[in-house]
């Protein structure tokens, strides 16, 4: 058995799979986000660990962990855990959605003049680096003492190991790392008061980083079993439905949405807010875009309208009679947005609502407006010279058949859902944890492309209808800019 543990940022998935790649069992523990402040966007590290001891033993107590023989990992990327000389957490952690340190992006670009072309990124706010620059800036108190920043996921590696170690496909997107040389960067270290001895021992994704530690090894039932590196949640995702060669992308659809095309080497286009990161593989590397808020903003209209659930809200939509064109549309800036716009003031917007709006015509539009930015990010990414053979849809968002068929029209494009999608970089975690511990591996036997479920191929006549309504929705956003 191999186990893959996924610290997302509304919960902690476990996903436990046969070495033939069968999920046996899952777990998971919900998490809670803080957001004290505009722009702010924090969880408490503590809670991460809490989590994860909760899951582990919620497994072990089924008693399906005593054939384990390694455990991979992947997690929420950029966020900023700082830690004293005694390993302990100084500060609620931010988040990647945390959007409070544009100044000090610019500062960085200022301090490091070429940072784009060694980072393959434009330095933006959900980025690690300059979160740790706006700690020195205003709690300098607290900068003084860190010892040790982690990425959320390294930090319970951190706790089921005492190990401080990362992966590069996580890392790279701290912004503190030459991407095309796989290293932390001094000079962008030094821009933000750090150095290497802040941060953890890099490996690629499918190397073993330690041990479980004894007592942890002694409560769950299970050998001392190596922990790997795994991936930033994307990479993992990718891996985990066999994302890995040139040619090949995914759209995921989380609480954030990401459009990830592996590379033919490094590629970068920073200007476009396009993200070029090290895949979770040796030797590889993707691009990717990033919209801020993707199935979260469907979670955000279920509160809002009331007592109702996310497939209660799509179930209702799809009864609603086929010829209800509504003109409304949103703007799905709940968190800000980076690709393409790089706007953490960007805002979430209704535009369009009468009397004779209805909660359904409130749900498509969310739908909509989500496949338009997406729609903005994927322009962008092929403009940097990446166009995928073919694309595949996951995450939980990838569950609703409605979405998925909306998406292929919304984007001109052949997608594909397929089994596992919905279980995500977990999955890719424990992959990588199996490629670890098997000498002379084949990564495509590991890594496998999953079963097709479905493929869904554009409507001519649908695309043409919602390129019109994606130039209004651009509209609404290029007049509101200013008044963000």
């Amino acid at each position: 058995m191999y186990l893959g543990i996924d610290l997302g940022t509304s919960c902690i998935k476990l996903v436990l799979v046969t070495e033939g790649g069968t999920v046996v069992d899952t777990a998971s523990v919900s998490l809670t986000v803080s957001r004290p402040q505009p722009l702010w966007s924090e969880q408490s590290a503590e809670s991460w660990g809490e989590a994860a001891m909760t899951a582990m033993d919620k497994l072990a107590a089924k008693g399906q962990l005593a054939d384990l023989k390694a455990i991979g990992l992947s997690g929420q990327m950029h966020g900023a855990t700082l830690l004293d000389n005694h390993g302990d957490v100084l500060r609620p952690a931010m988040l990647w959605n945390d959007g409070r340190s544009a100044m000090q992006c610019s500062s960085i670009e200022e301090s490091v003049p070429n940072a784009r072309q060694l980072t393959g990124n434009m330095i933006m706010p959900g980025f690690t680096a300059p979160k740790l620059l706006w700690v020195k800036e205003n709690e300098p108190a607290i900068f003084d003492k860190v010892a040790k920043v982690l990425l959320p996921k390294d930090y319970v590696r951190y706790l089921l190991t005492g190990e401080f170690a990362s992966d590069l496909s996580d890392a790279t997107g701290t912004v503190w790392t030459d991407v095309a040389k796989r290293d932390w960067d001094d000079n962008l270290l030094a821009a933000t008061g750090l150095s290497r001895d802040h941060m953890p021992t890099l490996y690629e994704g499918s190397e073993i980083t330690g041990y479980i530690k004894p007592e942890l090894a002694k409560r769950w039932g299970i050998k001392q079993v190596p922990v790997v590196a795994g991936g930033g949640d994307n990479a993992a995702g990718a891996v985990g439905v066999g994302i890995i060669k040139p040619g090949q992308a995914m759209l995921s659809l989380g609480t954030s949405g990401v459009y990830f095309a592996v590379t033919d080497g490094y590629k970068s286009n920073p200007d476009s807010a396009v993200h070029s990161f090290c895949h979770a593989l040796p030797g590889t590397w993707h691009l990717m875009s990033v919209v801020l808020s993707a199935a979260s903003c469907l979670s955000w209209l279920a509160n809002l309208v009331g007592n109702v659930s996310v497939p209660e809200l799509l179930n209702e939509l799809a009864q609603q009679q086929s010829d209800n064109q509504s003109d409304l549309i949103f703007l799905p800036y709940l968190s800000g947005e980076r690709t393409p716009h790089n706007n953490p003031h960007a805002k979430g917007v209704f535009f369009g609502l009468t009397h004779s709006t209805e909660r359904a015509d409130m749900t498509k539009a969310v739908l909509e407006g989500v496949g338009y930015a997406f729609a903005d990010g994927c322009d962008a990414l092929h403009a940097s010279g990446v166009k995928p053979d073919e694309v595949s849809l996951i995450g939980g968002g990838a569950k609703s058949e409605y979405w998925r068929k909306l998406l292929a029209n919304i984007l001109g494009q052949n997608l594909v859902y397929r089994q596992g999608g919905d279980v995500g970089p977990a999955l890719g975690a424990a992959r990588l944890a199996q490629l670890a511990v098997t000498p002379n591996a084949n990564i495509e036997d590991i890594c496998p492309v999953p079963t097709l479920v479905e493929s869904y191929e554009p409507n001519q006549a649908e695309f043409n209808h919602h390129k019109e309504r994606r130039e209004k929705f651009s509209q609404i956003y290029q007049n509101l800019n200013s008044l963000f």
